[in-house]
């Protein structure tokens, strides 16, 4: 197993940080197409498609075509949710991470460093959640995938949890999505509790059944 150290964020891990953490979410685009693919209505919308042939409405070559073409487009609806969250973290916290996380009280952020490589990250700020005042949540939690199954992970997280402890928080708070099963199988067994789950109100996310998932990590001397 190679040694890892989690360390303070630097300038010099910028671009580094960024690739990471886009193509960390980018690669979960697989699994929610997958997933919607289970889905009732769109199993009907793709049958539905695939029988025009019988009621004379088109050709055959047609239908199939109608059909791939819709698989093409759930594929890039569901690769859209995440690169458009990318895109939208990229000119948000991600933009200038010094200032957004180093620079303000109760904000932080770690990587983890491999053989002198940038392959984990990780980042903490207080909870923006009604009643949450008290609360640490973490995000952008991500790791190289030639360097998961080490336990790097959990030493970001750990590294969050510590970090909340020594502020007086009472919890650690975070969101993920159903796609992401290595993470939210990972916090649940840390000891995550899940607390709520639920699809963003909005169109395209119903379609495809997008759920985020909410877990809370209450600190042993709060419990």
């Amino acid at each position: 197993m190679s040694p890892f150290i989690i360390r303070k964020y630097r300038d010099s891990d910028y671009d580094a940080a960024r690739n990471l953490f886009s193509s960390g979410v980018v690669e979960n685009s697989g699994r929610a197409f997958r997933h919607a693919l289970q889905l009732p209505h769109i199993w009907l919308l793709l049958s539905a498609l695939l029988l025009l042939p019988a009621l004379r409405v088109v050709s055959i070559g047609h239908s199939i075509l109608a059909a791939a073409l819709a698989l093409a487009g759930l594929w890039f609806g569901c690769r859209y949710l995440y690169t458009e969250y990318v895109q939208f973290s990229l000119s948000d916290d991600m933009l200038n991470i010094r200032k957004y996380y180093l620079e303000r009280d109760g904000y932080g952020f770690w990587v983890a460093e491999s053989g002198g490589e940038l392959v984990g990250t990780v980042a903490a700020l207080p909870s923006s959640e009604p009643g949450g005042e008290k609360h640490v949540e973490l995000k952008r939690l991500s790791v190289s995938k030639n360097h998961r199954g080490k336990g790097i992970a959990k030493a970001l997280c750990r590294t969050v949890m510590e970090f909340a402890r020594r502020r007086g928080c009472e919890a650690v708070v975070l969101t993920t999505t159903l796609s992401q099963i290595g993470a939210w199988k990972m916090y649940e067994k840390m000891g995550f509790r899940q607390t709520n789950v639920f699809i963003p109100p909005i169109f395209r996310f119903k379609f495809v059944d997008f759920k985020v998932l909410a877990y809370q990590y209450d600190l042993p001397n709060h419990r």
